[in-house]
């Protein structure tokens, strides 16, 4: 009995070993050198000439959009941040007349809102805002029927808003979530980043770039969630995935996971060679 106990001990040991070598690992293995900023900043200017200094998108999460921000939507409509920001949302800063990136952006979205494990309307929201103050509710509904039409039927019409706005709000909201541009002649030198928010305003995730991976949304919307999703399930997410960011994405925690695993198991086996061998005893 006495070499059972010791076998056990040494198991529950090395599971504790492994649990507390997951910080260092997991952090040795996030270390790598972060990905081309040119795949996050747009630039329709000639390669050879330099973008200004102040574009740049300087994340500012935990901070809060104003919500009392109006803009106009695709069918001409003034409506307020606070009317569509309810929930979960994802905000695009963008501009329709753009040639080529944020069609990218946009399309990218597209791709995958279809793709996501929650209900759009009921559970997230998403807004492309465009921060050319030049721009009419015309090419915003020229835009949402591109990327409507892309995801084919069933997509619900109030999931996804297209506004514009004068200049204004447009810098109000820009500036609150860190977006900094600079316009050039007709077009824009901008960041290539999309934001995620509460339903309070509150910035909760940047996901960088034009293409996204469901899991990455799925889980920036249940972090923004604030637990009406649930929160088992918020926080078993958070617990078996981190957002790393260097590479601007979620990562699975393998170590985190193998460790957690190990150690219930070691107490469960510690916990059998324990009752067996009271009942020897008493036997």
């Amino acid at each position: 009995m006495y070499s059972y106990l010791l076998a056990a001990r040494a198991l529950l040991l090395a599971a504790i070993c492994l649990a507390g070598m997951t910080v260092g690992l997991c952090a040795d293995a996030f270390a790598s050198d972060p990905p081309d900023a040119a795949l996050h900043q747009h630039q329709h200017p000639p390669a050879g000439e330099s973008a200004p200094a102040k574009v740049s998108l300087d994340e500012r999460l935990g901070q809060k959009i104003p919500l009392d921000l109006s803009f106009v939507d695709a069918q001409g409509e003034r409506v307020s941040l606070r009317e569509l920001v309810t929930g979960p949302t994802i905000i695009a800063p963008v501009y329709y007349k753009c040639p080529n990136v944020c069609n990218f952006l946009q399309g990218g979205l597209a791709r995958v809102l279809p793709k996501l494990k929650l209900k759009p309307l009921e559970q997230y929201r998403v807004l492309s805002i465009s921060f050319d103050e030049t721009e009419t509710p015309q090419l915003a509904e020229s835009s949402k029927r591109n990327y409507f039409a892309a995801m084919g039927s069933g997509y619900p019409e109030g999931a996804w808003r297209f506004l514009t706005g004068d200049l204004h709000n447009i810098l109000s909201l820009t500036e609150a979530a860190g977006y900094h541009f600079q316009r050039q002649g007709q077009d824009f030198i901008h960041p290539v980043a999309i934001f995620v928010v509460s339903g309070d305003g509150t910035i909760v995730r940047y996901l960088h770039g034009t293409s996204f991976v469901p899991m990455d949304l799925n889980l920036a919307l249940v972090e923004a969630s604030e637990g009406r999703i649930g929160a088992t399930i918020r926080k078993m997410a958070t617990f078996c995935f981190s957002y790393d960011p260097q590479k601007k994405t979620y990562v699975f925690n393998l170590l985190r996971v193998a460790a957690t695993v190990t150690i219930m198991t070691a107490a469960v086996f510690l916990t059998f060679l324990i009752v067996t061998g009271r009942k020897r005893r008493q036997g």
